[in-house]
């Protein structure tokens, strides 16, 4: 008998632990997975930055190192119309960044993308039939959504309003990830466009669980035991972690990335759109500083990337986008399957304390 207060999610997903590993595209592969799941967790494997041969991969390695639940994520947002001009300004923009490090910036733009899922994707779900499978930016269309529920696997995506949240229920959602403005790397926003009316974790879990019916999963600004517990306090069945995980060894970040993370203050982070041109929470850096975090001449998601690509072979740190979340001095360095089984103990303590 479990002695979590909620286990709605543990029995949805058929896991042990409500601890659920953020899909952190780059900074995630199948190492990462397999630790988290193995603990009693569930794993997420990220493939927005992946091909079908890639990702097919990553699932086949998973398959063969866990026999536990595991959960896909993928991006459902619409391809960019192209934008020749807004391409070309964007790049003057940075060319002051080309000179500086003696980049040629008549040279042909590096490509930077993220996939929208697709049918060749949903094949490799049908193929793998995860027990879980995720979306960002809402849901993909009906048709897609259909052959993917049909595997059996149960679908989760991100909110960041209520509003969010019931749209999701109402389109076919067995659970709701509450996606709190503290959290790192890409807001899940999908129904608005406007920053200023983001909610905070605080204020948008309890909302949310009072909107739907389905199990709500806690996401942003959760770095330990402290804000597991909350979570549950607030209404939520299980949380969901991403920055947490980047100090792990099984994380696959840069060592800027990782120098960043190890001394960024709670106050280091801010939502940016220069890296991708969709708004992300990450550590400030250079050209976050000098451009502004949220920049007009960003390029539309995911396109505002290939011009920096080139700068950040040169100054990786300066240009580089190094996702966050607000809880990231909260970050100790233990093994991911570690890290989960001590959680879910601390906080399951703190739950049956009271």
């Amino acid at each position: 008998m479990s002695q979590w207060p909620d286990t709605r999610i543990l029995d949805l997903l058929g896991i042990e632990l409500p601890i659920i590993q953020a899909p952190m595209a780059g900074a995630t592969g199948s190492a990462m997975v397999i630790e988290a799941s193995n603990a009693g967790g569930l794993g997420s494997m990220p493939a927005a930055m992946l091909s079908v041969e890639q990702l097919r991969e990553e699932l086949t390695i998973i398959g063969q190192h866990s026999q536990r639940p595991f959960n896909v994520n993928f991006f459902c947002h619409q391809p960019p119309v192209a934008d020749e001009l807004r391409a070309r300004q964007w790049k003057q923009l940075l060319e002051p960044y080309y000179r500086e490090l003696g980049v040629d910036v008549e040279a042909p733009t590096p490509v930077s993308n993220r996939a929208p899922f697709d049918a060749a994707a949903c094949a490799v779900v049908e193929e793998f039939r995860p027990k879980v499978v995720s979306f960002h930016f809402g849901l993909p269309e009906k048709s897609l959504l259909d052959r993917v529920k049909a595997t059996g696997a149960k679908v989760l995506s991100s909110a960041t309003t209520v509003d969010e949240a019931i749209w999701l229920q109402q389109h076919g959602c067995d659970a709701i990830i509450a996606m709190g403005y503290e959290a790192g790397g890409h807001r899940g926003m999908f129904l608005s466009e406007d920053l200023s009316s983001q909610v905070g974790t605080l204020a948008l879990v309890p909302q949310v669980v009072d909107a739907v019916s389905v199990p709500v999963i806690a996401a942003g600004g959760i770095g330990d035991a402290r804000g597991i517990a909350a979570a549950f306090a607030l209404g939520a069945s299980a949380v969901q972690l991403g920055t947490a995980y980047l100090f792990t060894p099984q994380a696959k970040v840069s060592a800027s990335h990782y120098r960043a993370l190890r001394t960024a203050k709670d106050s280091d982070t801010a939502i940016t759109n220069i890296f991708t041109g969709r708004p992300a929470r990450g550590i400030i850096n250079r050209v976050m500083r000098e451009l502004g975090p949220i920049c007009p001449q960003a390029p539309a998601f995911p396109l505002a990337g290939g011009a920096l690509l080139p700068l950040r072979a040169q100054g990786e740190a300066d240009f580089s986008n190094l996702w966050a979340g607000q809880a990231v001095h909260l970050g100790i360095e233990l093994p991911t399957g570690e890290l989960t089984r001590r959680l879910a103990a601390q906080a399951l303590t703190l739950i049956t304390r009271r």
